[in-house]
């Protein structure tokens, strides 16, 4: 399952990040979502968990939970959008 993570410090890592989630099933990915000219972090990330179960205790419990003194905020990702085009 693919989480959205938000109001994250921009200090945090990726590596810190899936020490978060790890705590709740296996980490097959983590992406903070950098800025493409300062190369900088945006705030968020997507992690990717191989188990959904572990995936939906996840998101209960990290919702709202504070990691480098931010409250983070984490949901199941949305598909990401392909039909820009094709609006009515």
């Amino acid at each position: 399952m693919n989480i959205y993570v938000g109001n994250l410090s921009y200090k945090v890592d990726e590596y810190e990040l899936k020490d978060v989630f790890s705590e709740y099933g296996e980490v097959t990915s983590v992406k903070i979502i950098t800025d493409k000219y300062s190369g900088k972090s945006r705030g968020f990330a997507f992690v990717e968990m191989s188990g959904d179960d572990e995936a939906r205790a996840a998101i209960k419990e990290l919702n709202g939970a504070e990691v480098d003194s931010r409250s983070i905020i984490v949901n199941e990702a949305k598909p990401k959008r392909t039909d820009f085009n094709d609006r009515d």
